[in-house]
């Protein structure tokens, strides 16, 4: 049986943005525009005439993209918004939304080392088209069961493109304001963030939670290996983390 990483790749490239190049970071607008003006009713489609949704927080967010790679097609996007040197405090939407006194505590709450994961999305329309051309070259049952079983955790290589993020830019905690049948979905992955207060009225009722990059890493690896070996890129994202922290404390 081939590494969790190999099979996922038959498939999935995560494609991290970097800063001079536009296109791409078009391509995660436009997909953007798609998920949350057309498919989901939470951004009005007459603020983004352009076909791109875009917010004031773009100025200071790494994009990623996922693109599925016998169609060459976008699947998904991610941003992780780093924080506001400038104005700490005023970082996230997260810190707009949420009252709750752990917000306020540095040390629970390290806005200087942390990145609001946001703008989470997978196409509906790439989802409910799976039937008719995700798997063209699958003719035998069980090299389409496999993919099957490969597509549901298209979240995965998202999840993998914000580890690189991170640790590209000195990041070592993430926080999130996201609906519960994400954190579900997440929690199956082994990935379990700690809820910071209640729920809040952000696009509908969203839950602020908060986890820690490495303690997040180490649950996974006891629960879920094979997700993992894709979040890590085979321990490679983890080895740099390992040897970050290491500089951190020196």
């Amino acid at each position: 049986m081939p590494p969790a990483r190999d099979s996922y790749r038959q498939y999935f490239e995560t494609v991290v943005v970097g800063e001079e190049d536009d296109a791409l970071r078009d391509a995660a607008f436009r997909l953007r525009y798609q998920v949350y003006c057309i498919e989901n009713p939470f951004e009005d489609p007459a603020d983004n005439p352009d076909g791109r949704e875009r917010d004031t927080y773009d100025e200071r967010a790494v994009h990623c993209l996922l693109l599925h790679l016998p169609t060459h097609s976008w699947a998904g996007a991610v941003r992780l918004i780093l924080p506001d040197q400038n104005a700490p405090e005023h970082s996230f939407a997260l810190q707009q939304v949420c009252t709750d006194p752990t917000i306020f505590q540095p040390e629970l709450f390290p806005v200087q080392e942390m990145g609001e994961i946001s703008r989470f999305c997978i196409s509906k329309e790439f989802r409910k088209r799976q039937g008719d051309w995700l798997y063209p070259r699958s003719n035998e049952p069980e090299q389409r069961e496999h993919q099957r079983r490969i597509i549901p955790n298209m979240t995965l290589g998202l999840i993998e493109g914000l580890v690189q993020i991170s640790l590209d830019h000195g990041i070592y905690y993430w926080c999130a304001v996201m609906e519960r049948p994400l954190l579900r979905l997440l929690a199956r992955l082994g990935i379990h963030f700690k809820d910071i207060g209640p729920l809040v009225d952000y696009h509908g009722h969203r839950q602020p939670c908060l986890i820690k990059l490495d303690t997040m890493l180490t649950q996974v690896q006891t629960e879920r290996p094979d997700v993992w070996d894709i979040l890590t890129d085979g321990g490679q994202h983890w080895d740099r983390l390992v040897s970050l922290q290491s500089g951190r404390s020196e």
